[in-house]
């Protein structure tokens, strides 16, 4: 793919996103997610306006910093262990994929200790997918409640990833529904819990995120192609 062809397509994408959020809500700020796809055919995106990427491995995350740091806001998009937290800690703008509270512990240790603190989103489980991490929905606000206290990191909203289905009625429902849990978080007015990021929607859902007021959208295949 060229760099213009790679241009075109985060437009065409910028545009839909516009398109359906419709004015009811604000477009969601375009993440590009750039798991596999090597430095080379990730800085161009600089030249269309892309801040912020995110990353799903850590060990990927490692081999590509050299290259990245300073060009991009990084998130840590994908599952983490607790033994890897200390590894990215310092290189990452946020980490979207919380949904424990040894975890979240692990987090706020690690941070505190390099005198930061982490921005992190609850990752929860929309439509109860064992395979998939996430929080249930039904527990979203204990869990929030139990590691609200730790200063090391910062709540400042929720992360969901939907089931690979072609049922837009299903994924529709799936989309208010965190909508709908995020509002709630929100006047429920926990201390300590920020909700001002709502991160939903990825490549073949992304418009409907927009449509139900998503803040973020995490897109790889609709922007690099899909992987060979």
């Amino acid at each position: 793919m060229t760099e213009e062809e790679l241009l075109e397509r985060v437009d065409r994408i910028r545009r839909e996103l516009a398109e359906a959020s419709d004015g009811r809500y604000p477009a969601p700020k375009l993440i590009a997610v750039t798991k596999t796809h090597p430095p080379e055919m990730i800085l161009p995106l600089k030249a269309a306006g892309i801040t912020d990427i995110g990353e799903n491995r850590v060990q990927e995350l490692r081999e590509k910093l050299p290259q990245l740091a300073g060009s991009f806001r990084i998130h840590l998009i994908g599952r983490l262990q607790r033994n890897k937290v200390r590894q990215i800690v310092q290189d990452v703008c946020m980490i979207q994929s919380v949904d424990s509270l040894p975890l979240a512990e692990e987090i706020h240790s690690r941070a505190a200790a390099a005198g930061i603190r982490m921005p992190v989103l609850a990752e929860v489980s929309p439509a109860g997918e064992a395979q998939k991490g996430g929080i249930p929905i039904r527990e979203t606000e204990q869990f929030l409640r139990q590691i609200a206290p730790l200063e090391g990191i910062q709540v400042q909203g929720l992360m969901a990833v939907m089931p690979l289905t072609e049922d837009t009625d299903l994924l529709d429902r799936l989309f208010s529904g965190m909508r709908e849990l995020f509002e709630h978080i929100r006047e429920t007015d926990i201390p300590g819990i920020r909700m001002e990021e709502l991160s939903m929607g990825m490549s073949g859902d992304y418009r409907i995120a927009a449509r139900h007021g998503a803040t973020m959208v995490r897109v790889g295949s609709a922007i690099f192609g899909p992987r060979g």
